[in-house]
């Protein structure tokens, strides 16, 4: 498989930025690139934004975000209460919402849903992401659910076991809200990654997988 590395501007850290609809989603979809990335660019900034919060999860947002961050000393953690389920009548207010966003930074990657993603509200924030930032690197990342959406992505990133762990461990210890859902056990999380990583011939034999509808690769400018 063919190794492309990420090309970050040589004069600045790089610019993440980690999108939600809620409260457990980026972890779910991303948290172990979340980790692979920060251990090889701790000076990163980052913006970490969760869309969807209320009662208790909200205090779960900001304890898994605070888990997941730890160390970065630029970060920016914005945690919405746009009402679950509810996305596409609030979507006028979700693109002001990443308008503010734009406004604020200008990520060199940001991770966001999957635009094909069945469930309504991961797939509105899919599709307002490509809608606001034009001119930006997206890779959408997937999360595993009743609806059986999953499919075919191009674009892997390999996670350590140690990496992998920690994901999961921060799953089930934060997310306590989540605990009667049949689906959010640490089988599920280490086995689509484990999947992955089949498919990417991961060296841990881990991975997490992404969509990208556009890629520019160097060349000529």
């Amino acid at each position: 498989m063919l190794d492309f590395c990420f090309n970050f501007p040589a004069n600045r850290p790089p610019r993440l930025m980690f999108i939600g609809a809620h409260c457990d989603d980026i972890e779910i979809g991303c948290g172990g690139t979340v980790i692979e990335l920060l251990n090889r660019y701790p000076d990163a900034t980052v913006h970490w934004v969760v869309l969807s919060s209320e009662g208790e999860r909200k205090q779960e947002a900001r304890s898994a975000a605070n888990a997941m961050l730890r160390g970065v000393r630029d970060r920016t953690v914005t945690i919405k209460e746009f009402r679950g389920a509810y996305f596409p009548s609030e979507a006028p207010a979700i693109k002001d919402c990443f308008e503010e966003l734009k406004q604020m930074a200008s990520p060199d990657i940001i991770f966001a849903h999957n635009r094909k993603d069945s469930h309504q509200d991961h797939r509105i924030v899919g599709e307002l992401a490509w809608n606001t930032f034009r001119d930006h690197v997206i890779l959408e990342y997937e999360i595993p659910k009743y609806d059986g959406d999953l499919g075919a992505p191009s674009v892997f990133m390999p996670v350590s076991a140690a990496a992998m762990k920690r994901k999961i461990a921060l799953l089930m210890r934060v997310f306590k809200t989540q605990h009667n859902k049949r689906w959010f056990t640490p089988e599920t999380f280490q086995g689509l990654m484990r999947l992955r990583g089949i498919e990417c011939n991961a060296p841990s034999g881990y991975a997490e997988a992404f969509y990208s509808r556009k890629l520019l690769l160097g060349g000529a400018t």
